[in-house]
């Protein structure tokens, strides 16, 4: 089952970000705290993580 995920505001200066790579792929199972891709900002390279539950 797919769903449609937002990128977080990472940061309360944050107003632009760019997906830098996937950690998961197409089809895997997700489960809440995991990681699930890299997000490019002006200052930082974070890891996001599935807040999902």
């Amino acid at each position: 089952m797919s769903i449609q995920i937002l990128m977080p505001a990472l940061s309360l200066t944050m107003t632009e970000g760019n997906l830098a790579r996937w950690i998961k792929k197409e089809g895997d199972v997700v489960k809440a705290g995991q990681v699930i891709a890299e997000i490019e900002t002006d200052k930082a390279t974070i890891l996001w993580t599935d807040v999902l539950k």
